[in-house]
């Protein structure tokens, strides 16, 4: 079985969650959602000796791809992204100056993902599960007994839904369907925050409860 590393960077102003993802059989690695802080990320992975392959984007908010231009000038590793959230992406001058951050423009997404796509980490897959709700074109990279979710759903809460394309109805609809549906023990690393488990917030998570209106 392919023995798989999980880092988590938190950084920046926004206290978010990068990933280094790496299969530690051949030191391949790809990086989820850099954010503010890129020679973190980058200096992390020469630390460890990895090899990056990609860059995955849970979405297309500032706070998670404000380190894309900066790790693909160094690394020249492709970018993925929903469609959905381009938009979102190709805005992140005008998102910083909505939350008074300063940002520059990203490269264009080398490539376009969607709901059952699967993506690999050497010979590790994870599928790519939709999860609409904090943006439109949120989405889950599911395998090996853990999920990446963004900012779908959190230890012990949920994803905002009041900022452009989100909608609440939709992401509680996103993550009962989508992840809810995981097996209780699946580790679940989100946007911001601590790393928690289905199974816990299925049973304790308050938004998600039967007959609970937020």
């Amino acid at each position: 079985m392919p023995d798989v590393k999980v880092i988590c960077l938190t950084n920046g102003v926004f206290a978010e969650n990068c990933y280094i993802v790496a299969e530690e059989s051949s030191s391949k690695a790809v990086l989820i959602d850099p954010g503010e802080e890129s020679q973190l990320f980058l200096g992390r992975l020469k630390t460890e000796g990895l090899d990056l392959q990609a860059v995955w984007l849970t979405h297309g908010h500032i706070d998670h791809v404000m380190g894309v231009a900066a790790v693909v000038s160094e690394t020249r590793v492709p970018v993925y992204l929903h469609p959905a959230d381009r938009e979102l992406y190709d805005g992140i001058v005008e998102q910083g100056r909505w939350l008074g951050v300063s940002a520059s423009p990203q490269p264009v997404p080398d490539f376009e993902i969607a709901e059952g796509d699967v993506m690999k980490v050497g010979d590790v897959a994870f599928d790519v599960r939709a999860v609409p709700g904090h943006s439109p074109g949120s989405v889950a990279f599911v395998g090996d007994g853990m999920v990446f979710g963004g900012d779908a759903l959190f230890a012990g809460s949920i994803g905002r839904s009041d900022l452009p394309g989100g909608n609440h109805d939709t992401l509680i609809e996103s993550i009962k369907t989508q992840l809810l549906t995981l097996p209780d023990e699946t580790l679940v690393f989100s946007g911001h925050g601590p790393e928690t488990t289905v199974g816990t917030e299925r049973e304790s998570n308050p938004f998600l409860q039967s007959g609970v209106s937020f």
